[in-house]
């Protein structure tokens, strides 16, 4: 919008160029550059500003460092520079160079590698490959949830290649049985058909599986050497068990084995509380720089609602290797306090219960634990399944005797594994079947019942004798083995706030 089209009140008002005022600030600024510079409007008034800066006088005494300047620099000139461009066009004293006669470097002697192979092992996420083998191989890192079948198939690799390798494998079970975070290598040849496979078996050594043109199987070790590193940690539970063994550096599978070493005495789906703590002292494992999985709790305590716990990994000499506590006494119960993973716990021992199906009011003689279906379930105890099939109201059902007149009830699950049949002996946490719905049931739990001499009891409140300490031959060894895992462990507990534990 220009200055007219604007309205009378809001219009911009200018000032006059030819105003009486407008004319003396001109002259007051001329004025001012006159006395600032007069020496170039003195010489001619009538010159413009660049004639009078060329006829005006030179003022010596303030300008003479710029002539004493110009003076070095024509010495440095006429000393050091010109008689360098004499000497580098003079015919004589440097005659013209040749560019094509200057000497180059011989070339390497070219030698057939065709039948040569190279023996160099490059690292390569996890794997160990040859350098001539590494456009061949693919990595794949595992996955919380992935299944075997899902990672191969994102190689590109068939179900039919990979079940055909997997039944021909010795060590088909270990590769089942990989962690989240671990490597799997497959080497696949130009055709696309599955010819090599690189995994860690129990995290203490790599196995690569070798597929021959004619289908043969062969396994190695091409492991390096395993270093472990010990560490301690601890933790202060504010909100879940994971949570804090995150914030404290442990892995899921450290926060695991933990709580299965404590499971005996702690149910950490119920009995964990705000403000219970823990400090650990345990490995990590290290392959050729790379952190692998493996590596064990050596130490820890476990303060859950005021009452402390500990545990010291012994192996004892020529024997099993188990964890103690401080005064050498297994914390390795005869009986497993929870025989499934679970979500809650939907019905307690009871005398009088009113029935979800029937609707009667009759005795609940066991524990029911809300679980997923499918979720395992494991045997209490050492023991021999007396029963194994369908029990009325029970449905699919695992009776087992564990001597002494002690027995427990598995009930409701969904199929049994084959350890679970009726004959077979089992061990303390042998997995014997899942949990289901079948039988009398609105969801998929598990009914858990204990009985001494026929008598049920409630397995929340059962006490039962505590396990002999070692014998006094071994104590010595025990604590002269433990005697440093147990300072370690002291210096992680230090770094918690102060409590007041019950004995």
């Amino acid at each position: 919008m220009v200055q007219a089209d604007l309205p009378d009140c809001v219009r911009m008002r200018l000032p006059d160029p030819n105003s009486e005022t407008q004319l003396k600030r001109r002259q007051a600024v001329r004025r001012h550059a006159q006395r600032r510079h007069q020496r170039f409007y003195a010489v001619s008034l009538d010159g413009n500003f660049i004639q009078n800066f060329a006829t005006a006088p030179i003022r010596w005494a303030g300008e003479r460092w710029v002539i004493g300047a110009l003076v070095g620099l024509l010495a440095l000139l006429a000393l050091v520079v010109l008689p360098s461009w004499a000497g580098a066009f003079s015919s004589e004293d440097n005659p013209t160079l040749n560019w094509s006669e200057l000497p180059l470097p011989s070339a390497p002697a070219i030698t057939d590698t065709s039948d040569e192979q190279d023996e160099r092992i490059a690292l390569v996420d996890g794997n160990y490959i040859p350098l001539s083998e590494t456009s061949l191989w693919t990595s794949a890192t595992v996955e919380s949830g992935q299944t075997l079948g899902e990672i191969f198939s994102a190689a590109g690799i068939s179900s039919t290649q990979m079940m055909d390798v997997l039944s021909k494998m010795p060590s088909a079970s270990m590769l089942t049985r990989l962690s989240p975070g671990e490597h799997i290598g497959m080497r696949r040849s130009s055709d696309g058909q599955l010819t090599g496979i690189q995994f860690d078996a129990e995290g203490l050594s790599r196995i690569q599986v070798d597929v021959g043109s004619d289908g043969q199987v062969s396994e190695r070790a091409v492991s390096g050497t395993i270093e472990k590193r010990v560490r301690v940690a601890s933790g202060l539970i504010e909100g879940s068990l994971f949570a804090a063994g995150d914030a404290a550096g442990l892995s899921d599978a450290a926060i695991l084995q933990m709580a299965k070493v404590f499971s005996y005495d702690i149910d950490f789906a119920q009995d964990l509380r705000k403000g219970d703590r823990f400090s650990v002292v345990y490995e990590d494992h290290y392959r050729d720089g790379e952190k692998v999985s493996g590596g064990q709790i050596l130490a820890a305590s476990f303060v859950n609602r005021g009452k402390k716990f500990d545990a010291l990994r012994y192996s004892r000499p020529g024997g099993d290797t188990e964890y103690y506590d401080l005064v050498g006494r297994p914390l390795r119960k005869a009986f497993i306090r929870t025989p499934v993973e679970f979500t809650r716990i939907s019905s307690r021992f009871s005398s009088a219960r009113r029935h979800p199906i029937l609707g009667t009011v009759r005795k609940h003689q066991g524990v029911d634990y809300a679980a997923p279906a499918g979720t395992p379930i494991i045997a209490a105890a050492a023991g021999k399944v007396i029963f194994s099939g369908w029990q009325n109201g029970y449905g699919n059902t695992i009776v087992i005797d564990h001597g002494k007149g002690h027995t427990t009830l598995y009930g409701h699950m969904s199929r049994f594994t084959n350890a679970g049949k009726r004959g077979n002996r089992v061990q303390q946490g042998t997995t014997i079947g899942y949990v289901g719905k079948t039988g009398l049931a609105t969801a998929p739990h598990l009914h858990y019942e204990f009985r001494i001499g026929g008598v049920h009891r409630d397995p929340l409140k059962l006490t039962l004798p505590p396990p002999e300490p070692l014998p006094g031959a071994l104590m010595a060894d025990f604590r002269n083995k433990t005697r440093a895992l147990n300072s370690q462990l002291t210096l992680a507990d230090s770094r918690l706030p102060t409590l007041v534990v019950k004995k």
